[in-house]
C-alpha cells in the first residue's frame, strides 16, 4: 500500500470520526433542545397507556396535553432506542418537569403495581362494585356505587342521568392499588366514549339520543346470547315502542335483584317498578347493564322487520315471531316442555 493511499484511507477514517463526533454533539444540542423538561413540574398528568396501543397514540396524547417539547422528537427518541414494543400498559403520573428521556423511561419500565379487573358485557353497577371490592380496590359495592352518582362525573362527560349506569365500558383495565374510585369510573367512561369513535352513526348526535340509545343497548346486551341476533332484538324493540306496545323485557325486571334469578315466575312480572316493562309502557328511566360494542352497534344500526316477540330457545338462540300466537306456540314447542 502506497503512502497516497494510507493517506486517502487515514483521511476517510478521520473524516468519518468528525462526522460521528459532529453527530453525537449534534444530538446531544438537539436533545437538550427538544428533549428537555417543559415546565418545572408544577403540571402534572395521568397517562394511561391502553394494552395494545401504539407508540404514535402515547406520543399524541403526550404532546396534546403539553408534556413534551417535540412530538417528532419524541418519535424519534422511541425508534433510536428499540423502545416502540417496550411501552407498557398502565397508569403513570407524569409532570411537565421531566424530560423526555425520563418520560420513556417511565413508560417502558412498568413502574406501577398494578391490579387488574375484567368487567364482563353486560354488568350493572352493582356487579362493577362487587367486583371491585373482591379485588380491594373498593371498600364495599356502596362506596363505589356513590361514586356512580356524583354529579361532577356525571356533568363532566354531559350524560343526562342520575347516575353512570350504561356509561362504564365493559373491558379489562389495570391500574395501581389504591388507584381512587373516581378515576377507575372516569377511565371507564373514557373508554366508552373511546369505543363510541368507531360506530358512524353515532357521531354528532346530542347527549339525548345518545342516552336513548344506550338504554337500548343495555337492555338487548341483557336480552341477547348470541351476538349476531343482537340487531333484530333491537329491531323489535323499536318496533314495540313504535306500535305503542310494552317491551316486556325480562332483563329489566332481572334489573331489580342483586343477583338475577334463574327463571322468572309471574310473581316477579307484577313488581312494582319503574324498571318493570311489563306493567309500564316506554322505556325503562334509565340502562340496565353496561353494554358492550355489539350491543351497542345493534342500538345504532338495528334490523327493521315485523317482528315484535323473541324467546329464548335451549341451545342459546332466540327465536323471533311476529304475531303473539305465534310465539305461543314457539314457548309450547322450545320453553314449556322444559318444566313439564
Amino acid at each position: 500500500m502506497n503512502s497516497r493511499v494510507k493517506k486517502y484511507l487515514s483521511l476517510t477514517v478521520l473524516g468519518f470520526g468528525l462526522l460521528l463526533v459532529l453527530s453525537l454533539i449534534g444530538f446531544f444540542v438537539i436533545d437538550e433542545i427538544k428533549g428537555g423538561a417543559v415546565g418545572d413540574g408544577q403540571n402534572k398528568y395521568e397517562l394511561i397507556v391502553d394494552p395494545g396501543e401504539p407508540s404514535s397514540s402515547v406520543v399524541k396524547e403526550l404532546a396534546t396535553s403539553g408534556m413534551i417539547k417535540s412530538s417528532v422528537y419524541f418519535n424519534y427518541l422511541i425508534k433510536f432506542t428499540r423502545s416502540g414494543n417496550k411501552i407498557k400498559q398502565g397508569v403513570y403520573d407524569i409532570n411537565d418537569g421531566m424530560s423526555a428521556r425520563k418520560i420513556l423511561d417511565v413508560i417502558i419500565s412498568g413502574k406501577v403495581k398494578l391490579v387488574t379487573f375484567t368487567v364482563p358485557e353486560g354488568y350493572n353497577n352493582r356487579q362493577i362494585g362487587d367486583l371491585l371490592t373482591n379485588k380491594k380496590l373498593a371498600k364495599s359495592q356502596e362506596e363505589f356505587l356513590q361514586i356512580t352518582t356524583n354529579q361532577a362525573l356525571l356533568s363532566k362527560f354531559n350524560i343526562p342521568a342520575k347516575t353512570l349506569e350504561g356509561y362504564l365500558f365493559p373491558e379489562t383495565y389495570s391500574v395501581p392499588l389504591n388507584y381512587p374510585l373516581e378515576r377507575i369510573a372516569e377511565m371507564m367512561i373514557k373508554r366508552f366514549y373511546k369505543k363510541l369513535e368507531s360506530i358512524p352513526e353515532s357521531k354528532g348526535i346530542s347527549p339525548a339520543e345518545l342516552h336513548f340509545r344506550v338504554v337500548l343497548a343495555s337492555i338487548v346486551e341483557r336480552e341477547a346470547v348470541k351476538k349476531e341476533e343482537r340487531p333484530m332484538m333491537a329491531g323489535v324493540f323499536l318496533t314495540r315502542i313504535e306500535k305503542n306496545i310494552n317491551l316486556e323485557s325480562c332483563a329489566t325486571i332481572q334489573y331489580l335483584f342483586d343477583k338475577p334469578k334463574k327463571r322468572l315466575f309471574e310473581s316477579d312480572l307484577k313488581i312494582q317498578s319503574p324498571y318493570n316493562t311489563y306493567i309500564n309502557g316506554g322505556w325503562p328511566p334509565g340502562p340496565i347493564s353496561n353494554p358492550g360494542l355489539p350491543a351497542l352497534i345493534a342500538a345504532f344500526k338495528p334490523e327493521k322487520s315485523d317482528k315484535l316477540f323473541f324467546l329464548l330457545k335451549p341451545d342459546g338462540s332466540h327465536y323471533f315471531s311476529a304475531t303473539f300466537k305465534e310465539h305461543l306456540d314457539a314457548k309450547k314447542k322450545y320453553i314449556d316442555v322444559l318444566y313439564k
